[in-house]
């Protein structure tokens, strides 16, 4: 069985696993070193959050994905980092493990008791693809954003993608990534000196629970993460045709967190954008081998993990504008499929365009993101035309 597995393994899925972990590592690691100081972590603590975010980040990719042979990709929560960067201020470092250890429990609890599944099946097709389109928009918006600034960068890359995609369109985004690179270097933009090897290592830190750290913080954690991350990346499963239960996912990314809580894992959650990546077709024509791009993924967040502090040092040699560029390339094929999935029905046209309209916009109320008020609004739309 293992040989028959592996046997299967492209060029394009491990491309598309490192560009997912490129991307999700570059566009909101500074968050996490924020989050972490806001608690007052030393160094070798900060280390050990890496560990653990890499660690349950590559198990459960890799777990999860063999087990439903589908591209279920995981992140740690970028909005929950943002909430933690200023709800942590004030905290000891126990504190925040036990706020950790209360919102993954409340994850572990929404998986396994089926609710959040149960409340995602009202949510139209079309909406899910609209908020899906919303989300990935602004990587699609950044690669002409740059463009101005970075104009043999950006240009180059956008030519020869342009090009590949219609001669080699399975290797088009690996390909251009390459030649980013060697613009980039041609350029002297890229920056090896701040790359220095490091092994994480883990450090185990007791809990202590405080009524006021847990309502305050944990309980917002919870929210945030459900909201504005498995909502989202449930989205990007259906839109792709993959009828995954969702309900172990969540149940699983919640008892990683668990686990993994006392040694820094503050939350997992489905991916949704670098989750994209993974099952565009460049990543495989078949969507049923796409899975395999998430376990090379996995298998780079295992790397990850163990290396800490020297991948995020890897990833800041590359210049900006690159990672904003290989991101919206790379998503330019899933950006229109979204669109075309979410216009189609014309009885649901006006729905989907409100929920696309307010993801994209990046409204954020009581620190929940706008995809989940978007997806709100549609749905209020769409009900609103059914009565």
């Amino acid at each position: 069985m293992g040989k028959s597995i592996f046997k299967g393994f492209a060029f394009s899925h491990l491309a598309a696993g490192f560009i997912a972990v490129l991307v999700g590592y570059t566009s909101s690691a500074a968050i996490i070193f924020q989050a972490a100081n806001a608690a007052g972590a030393s160094p070798a603590q900060v280390a050990s959050w890496l560990w653990a975010l890499g660690l349950g980040m590559g198990v459960t990719c890799i777990g999860l994905s063999l087990r439903y042979r589908s591209p279920v990709l995981t992140a740690w929560s970028t909005p929950g980092a943002a909430l933690l960067a200023t709800g942590l201020v004030g905290l000891t470092m126990s504190e925040a493990i036990g706020v950790f250890l209360f919102s993954s429990l409340l994850l572990t609890i929404a998986g396994a008791s089926g609710w959040f599944e149960r409340l995602m099946r009202h949510v139209p097709q079309s909406l899910a693809a609209a908020m899906l389109g919303g989300v990935l928009l602004r990587f699609g918006l950044d690669v002409f954003v740059t463009l101005p600034t970075q104009g043999w960068l950006i240009g180059l890359m956008l030519v020869f993608f342009l090009l590949s995609r219609h001669h080699l369109p399975r290797y088009a985004v690996p390909l251009t990534l390459l030649v980013g690179l060697a613009v980039a270097a041609a350029q002297g933009s890229l920056h090896p000196e701040v790359i220095h090897l490091e092994l994480a290592q883990p450090l185990l830190m007791w809990p202590t629970f405080s009524l006021a750290s847990l309502i305050g913080v944990g309980l917002p954690l919870f929210i945030v993460t459900m909201a504005s991350q498995n909502v989202p990346g449930l989205a990007v499963l259906r839109a792709n045709g993959y009828t995954t239960p969702v309900s172990p996912l969540v149940g699983w990314t919640g008892l990683t967190g668990v686990l993994l809580a006392p040694f820094g894992g503050f939350a997992f959650n489905l991916a949704a954008i670098t989750a994209a990546i993974c099952m565009s077709k460049d990543a495989d024509a078949d969507p049923a081998q796409r899975y395999r791009a998430a376990i090379c993924a996995g298998g780079f967040y295992l790397v990850t993990g163990l290396l800490g502090a020297t991948v995020a040092s890897l990833f800041m040699a590359f210049p900006h504008a690159l990672v904003l560029a290989i991101a919206g390339l790379a998503l330019l094929g899933t950006i229109g499929n979204s669109l075309a999935a979410a216009l189609h029905d014309e009885h649901e046209r006006d729905a989907a365009l409100l929920t696309f309209l307010g993801t994209a916009s990046g409204l954020s109320l009581f620190g929940i993101g706008s995809a989940f008020w978007g997806l709100l609004l549609g749905l209020g739309a769409a009900w609103l035309r059914r009565r």
